[in-house]
């Protein structure tokens, strides 16, 4: 608190690696620093991308594990998507951001990322949308420059949900561009409580132009709250490609350079929020 109003703020935040523990502490995830009053905030360092938000908070998956439609951005073996450098799927550093304050239910940001010689990390993008009662509805769109200069990426996306109390729904539309790659997304999902725990299922699917072949998803799960903040959960899905794709439920999976195989993922667990 540095009265007036204004606050400080920093978030800190690494991975590590479920198998060995490890991950090499860079601090990967979220590194920032902000400034925040009743003008909303100012947020500097490496932090989500606008365009990215949709896919996590759209989805009964979430943003990692075998159910979660990010499985159907990239493909096996690679990061980027159209070929080109973009490293700002994801995250990007050297970000420079504004976020709205708490207007009744409108939010939405603004953030640029500074290249600084950084190759595929010059990003610039927006999101607003509207939460109030049972309705969430977001639209973002953002451009990150190729380092080669003829293949920008161009992001747009738009995701919404409806708690109607006994089950919530949710969907996405996702487009990417990049030269003549043209790559979109799709995905419906449903939430529903049973008791203490809670059904979740989701479809995605997946088209890539211009070879037009496509790859779908269909995940499933539940999640048993053991109290407030513990609860285990189990998830399954299977992805389906046409020949030449190659997405994975997560993981390395099945090596095959000329794609069209079934890729499917199952996963056990515990999650505890300290």
């Amino acid at each position: 608190d540095l009265g007036g109003g204004l606050k400080a703020g920093f978030w800190i935040e690494g991975a590590m690696a479920p198998d060995t523990g490890g991950a090499g502490q860079t601090w990967q995830r979220r590194s920032t620093v902000s400034l925040m009053g009743g003008f909303g905030e100012i947020r500097l360092g490496r932090d989500y991308t606008p365009t990215f938000w949709n896919h996590t908070v759209f989805d009964p998956f979430g943003t990692n594990g075998v159910g979660s439609q990010t499985n159907l951005m990239t493909q096996q073996g690679q990061t980027t998507i159209g070929g080109t450098t973009s490293t700002t799927l994801v995250r990007a550093d050297n970000t420079l951001g504004y976020f709205l304050p708490s207007i009744g239910g409108l939010y939405g940001q603004v953030q640029l990322a500074l290249g600084e010689g950084a190759v595929g990390n010059e990003y610039m993008g927006g999101r607003i949308g509207y939460a109030a009662g049972p309705i969430n509805v977001a639209v973002a769109y953002g451009e990150t420059q190729d380092s080669i200069g003829t293949a920008d990426l161009k992001t747009m996306n738009v995701g919404a949900s409806f708690n109607m109390g006994f089950m919530a729904l949710m969907g996405q539309f996702h487009e990417y561009k990049a030269g003549s790659y043209k790559q979109t997304n799709y995905l419906v999902g449903v939430t529903v409580p049973l008791g203490a725990g809670t059904l979740k299922a989701s479809y995605g699917m997946t088209n890539v132009k211009p070879i037009d072949r496509d790859a779908t998803q269909i995940a499933v799960g539940y999640v048993y709250d053991l109290s407030k903040r513990t609860a285990i959960y189990v998830h399954a899905s299977q992805i389906d490609n046409d020949a030449g794709l190659r997405f994975v439920a997560g993981g390395g999976g099945k090596t095959n350079g000329v794609g069209g195989f079934k890729s499917t993922g199952y996963e056990l667990g515990v999650r505890h929020s300290f």
